[in-house]
């Protein structure tokens, strides 16, 4: 959808489109726009089997409230004041809410106050640090307190868990596809099928941690840099989760994107986990702290290899360009190496 529908956004005002995963059933389209006289942002939320669910069945919008992708998930987290007041604490917000219009046709429109500042993609070590200490800190005051949540029955469950065991792995993996044997060497290899093989062995362990509230989608494309403090966006995935996973998914997403150049990997890692081990210092041991993030790393993205190596050879019913499938399979590496390291380093 290229605009928005015109009794949202008469034909006559802006409505520029924003980038936004396009397979997720829940989002009908993202444009920056103007509501009263002010920059806004509109985002369409379609249900299940509406006009904008017809991506693949693994980003299929969900009727079920509890469910990793729940479609009025993010509508109810505006709605309560959760997305824009449990953070802040620790100088952390939601945009700010201009209005929430059920629409006849079942869609809902969600209107926000456009965020001053810079991109997260703009982002530098520094920034990184911050929003993770912040992150640390907001993580820090829900420790105990996740029995409040109870009263929101929308909350994703157990998103960790329900995402990653969703994504489509068709086996056998082709773990010696010619493009992986290029691009990963044998020890890398091992490790990720390892990482693969002991998936459940991951996420019970995630289980152990302690819980808190997690946003679950923390990366640059969610964040601006505002004077006021980070704003974070898309609270689509709200929900309460073990430490350690926003700060995990903060490092591996902005680098598995090619959000940030990979030179900058091992300086980001190292800024974004002492900035959450301080967020969380004299609440919790930093050792487990360290050991939360590196084994919530693992166990988010221990199926990314496997797909990639479906697609590959096909088994997902795509391929990769092959001219940029090579550039992929390398770009990725030094992140994956980074991924079997943390596992390696979290499991005994």
């Amino acid at each position: 959808m290229t605009r928005p529908p015109l009794d949202l956004v008469p034909a006559g005002e802006p409505a520029d489109p924003l980038t936004h995963n396009p397979l997720n059933g829940v989002t009908g389209g993202i444009w920056r726009t103007r509501r009263d006289g002010r920059p806004a942002v509109l985002k369409l939320i379609t249900p299940p089997g509406g006009d904008g669910d017809v991506g693949p069945a693994h980003w299929a919008a969900s009727a079920e409230p509890g469910h990793w992708n729940y479609w009025r998930r993010e509508v109810e987290a505006y709605r309560s004041g959760l997305a824009t007041t449990a953070w802040a604490s620790a100088g952390q917000a939601g945009p700010a809410v201009l209005a929430v219009r059920d629409r006849p046709d079942g869609t809902v429109a969600l209107w926000l106050a456009e965020a001053d500042g810079r991109p997260g993609t703009a982002g530098t070590v520094g920034d990184f640090g911050e929003l993770a200490r912040r992150l640390g800190a907001a993580h820090a005051d829900w420790l105990g307190r996740t029995g409040e949540l109870s009263r929101y029955d929308w909350l994703a469950r157990d998103w960790l868990r329900d995402y990653t065991l969703s994504r489509p792995v068709t086996e056998p993996v082709a773990w010696d596809h010619p493009v992986a044997v290029a691009a990963w060497p044998a020890p890398l290899r091992a490790a990720l099928r390892g990482l693969w093989e002991r998936r459940r062995e991951l996420l019970a362990a995630t289980d152990r941690l302690p819980r808190t509230l997690c946003h679950h989608d923390v990366w640059p494309t969610n964040l601006v840099l505002s004077d006021g403090g980070p704003v974070l966006l898309d609270w689509s995935f709200v929900g309460p989760g073990p430490i350690g996973e926003d700060a995990a998914n903060l490092v591996l997403d902005t680098f598995f994107d090619g959000l940030v150049d990979v030179a900058l990997l091992p300086e980001v890692a190292d800024a974004v986990l002492a900035g959450y081990v301080e967020g969380l210092r004299g609440v919790v041991d930093p050792v487990l702290v360290a050991r939360a993030v590196r084994l919530t790393g693992a166990a988010k993205y221990f199926w990314l290899a496997p797909v990639m190596l479906n697609r590959a050879g096909g088994a997902t019913g795509q391929t990769y360009d092959r001219r940029d499938e090579a550039a992929m399979f390398a770009g990725r590496r030094p992140v994956l190496e980074l991924l079997a390291h943390w596992a390696d380093d979290s499991l005994p």
